[in-house]
């Protein structure tokens, strides 16, 4: 279900410490935006995005509302699916759009080619949905070392999103935001 965690951020070079051990994994051309990762187990991962500043200014906003960001923050996560076309069909057939599909790709710092479809990636409690088709898994080639704990999903009014997806969580009430306890070797870390 949980492909990756977004943890965005207003500037990688003033990231500090989180705690977790993360690896380069590559830039998104024309995007503005690179990103750090690292391997969460049972095949998801943690991603850290920011702007990079060694690309030119993108023509539009940067995905995750990271334009808009003053200090880090765990913004959204994605759900993986196979087959993202049938499973934003049966979404909108339920009463839920998540978004028109779009292809991105990005080269790994090894060279490798990843290519995946995606629904738009905006910061919510809600997932942005996912598809890796043939591409390798971007936590398949990374170190193992942290695991994720726990997800916590907060907001009103996701139930039915959420269902629409397929997607058997449990939300709690209050102001929307999301919460990741991650085990490293120094410790868990809380994400917010």
């Amino acid at each position: 279900m949980i492909d990756h965690l977004v943890y965005a951020v207003p500037d990688l070079a003033e990231l500090g410490d989180l705690g977790i051990d993360l690896t380069e994994g590559g830039r998104h051309v024309g995007r503005g935006t690179r990103n750090l990762l690292a391997n969460l187990g049972g095949g998801a991962y943690f991603e850290v995005i920011g702007p990079d500043r060694d690309q030119p200014e993108p023509g539009v906003p940067r995905p995750f509302g990271i334009d808009e960001l003053t200090e880090p923050k765990l913004v959204t996560w994605a759900a993986r699916v196979e087959d993202i076309d049938d499973v934003v069909e049966r979404a909108k057939a339920r009463g839920y759009d998540p978004g028109p599909v779009a292809a991105m790709s990005r080269k790994r710092a090894d060279g490798v080619l990843l290519e995946w479809r995606h629904t738009p990636m905006v910061p919510s409690p809600l997932p942005f949905l996912v598809d890796w088709g043939t591409t390798p898994h971007p936590a398949d080639s990374l170190p193992t070392g942290a695991e994720l704990v726990s997800f916590r999903i907060q907001g009103d009014g996701l139930d039915a999103a959420l269902k629409a997806l397929d997607i058997d969580v449990a939300v709690e009430a209050g102001p929307p935001g999301l919460t990741a306890t991650i085990r490293t070797p120094k410790g868990e870390v809380v994400i917010r």
